[in-house]
């Protein structure tokens, strides 16, 4: 059962997730790379903090994976590489997705596996590549009772947003989740609404399937402290952050700010005292 997965997934005490993403690498970007220019050691900084999972790609999971123990965080196996996140676009956008993606991840024991659905401006195209892998894996997913996490995204216009291009309009966000579910998540991974008030919104529209805030752009520690106060206050069943731990100055300090928000309720101010 698909439940079994789940469980090591989220923590037993909350029934929340904090999955920190570390897979950026997959996406040929060289602002992606900072603060994670070596995974070995960003793995072992992670694990000493001892989030519920780590998010990474087929090339560097064993560097979780090969370590000793069995209280080290769950894999969740990012299947899928894009090249939609450049300031200046190619001529031809894609999403492509891994080969034998869920046999993949149960060779590296992985929890979960995570694939796109873009909503990029004038890109239908990748929308519908980023559907047909969504096709493609959840029966693989059913099959061998693989945790499927559906990442729906809507994007800015290039011109506009400026390579990350996160549009958080709750009006273009309830759509995408909604249709990620209907697609078949197991769980969802989603960006955080402009008005963090509406954030319940998106929680509803998903139904009996967790919904997973994700973090975006790098911000200042009191402003991602304080959103996720609010975000888990709005009914999310977890977070799924990367630059903001990665790149801050004191990861295991962030992560462990961030845990006790998300699994003892910790208030901003209460977990800002882990970074001091």
């Amino acid at each position: 059962m698909k439940q079994f997965r789940v469980n090591r997934l989220f923590n037993s005490k909350s029934n929340r997730c904090f999955d920190v993403a570390i897979d950026h690498g997959f996406f040929n970007e060289r602002a992606f790379l900072q603060g994670i220019e070596s995974i070995q050691k960003s793995v072992e900084t992670l694990v000493a903090a001892a989030p519920d999972a780590i998010q990474l790609t087929i090339g560097q999971a064993h560097y979780l994976q090969s370590l000793p123990g069995k209280q080290k965080p769950a894999l969740v196996l990012r299947t899928d590489v894009a090249n939609v996140y450049g300031s200046v676009l190619p001529r031809t956008l894609f999403s492509r997705m891994i080969e034998q993606p869920v046999e993949q991840a149960l060779r590296l024991d992985a929890t979960c596996v995570v694939v796109n659905l873009f909503r990029i401006p004038e890109q239908p195209e990748v929308m519908d590549q980023c559907i047909q892998n969504i096709l493609r894996i959840k029966p693989e997913c059913d099959r061998y009772c693989m945790p499927l996490m559906i990442e729906p995204l809507v994007f800015q216009p290039n011109a506009k947003g400026g390579g990350y291009m996160v549009d958080g309009d709750l009006e273009k966000i309830l759509p995408l989740v909604r249709q990620a579910v209907e697609l078949g998540a197991d769980i969802i991974k989603a960006d955080p609404t402009d008005d963090v008030s509406l954030y319940h919104k998106v929680v509803e529209i998903a139904g009996k399937i967790p919904v997973l805030v994700r973090g975006g752009g790098k911000a200042a520690d009191q402003e991602i402290l304080e959103r996720t106060e609010k975000l888990i206050q709005q009914g999310a069943s977890g977070i799924v952050y990367g630059r903001n731990i990665i790149q801050h100055k004191n990861p295991a300090g962030m992560t462990r700010a961030l845990m006790s928000i998300v699994h003892d309720g910790a208030t901003a101010k209460k977990a800002a005292e882990f970074l001091t």
